[in-house]
């Protein structure tokens, strides 16, 4: 009866596993919104892909645990497959799922990734011209300031 604690354990694994990448697809979904919104502020993008690198750390940890929990059972499931065939075939449909989550999260990731270039691309842009701006300012306050320095025009030599 271990054996079907652990293949029912292998089946919440997965499900737990679509759990977060479901996560994950909202954190990129809200990353979109960061990346597309002029007023965000890098704060909210560091703050958004440290909670999706712990929804990554957290998948590690369910991909692990599953490996191991799948090497006590695998040859459970190859003696009794019949037995076990309800459980097997609800773990082929998450098994189906995950990878559809997994390619759509990889859309998104190239998509954002896009998106932040163009960002990035776009605040170098307003740097250098800040810079430009910063420069003209200086030169006109430069050359103002030489204006008030009039050289003397008559000099009067009487004594």
């Amino acid at each position: 009866m271990a054996e079907t604690g652990y293949v029912r354990m292998l089946r919440e694994s997965l499900e737990k596993k679509v759990g977060v990448l479901m996560q994950i697809r909202e954190m990129n979904r809200r990353q979109k919104d960061i990346l597309e919104n002029a007023i965000s502020t890098p704060e909210e993008l560091d703050e958004n892909i440290a909670k999706k690198q712990e929804l990554i750390d957290r998948l590690d940890q369910l991909d692990s645990g599953f490996q191991q929990m799948y090497e006590r059972v695998r040859d459970l499931f190859r003696a009794n497959p019949e037995e076990y065939k309800d459980e097997i075939l609800k773990m082929k449909d998450l098994i189906r799922e995950i990878t559809d989550l997994s390619t759509r999260i990889q859309v998104e990731e190239k998509e954002n990734k896009s998106l932040l270039e163009a960002k990035f691309s776009d605040i170098r842009h307003q740097a250098k011209e800040i810079r430009k701006n910063q420069k003209a300012v200086s030169s006109y306050y430069q050359s103002m300031a030489r204006t008030n320095l009039v050289d003397p025009q008559f000099m009067d030599d009487k004594k």
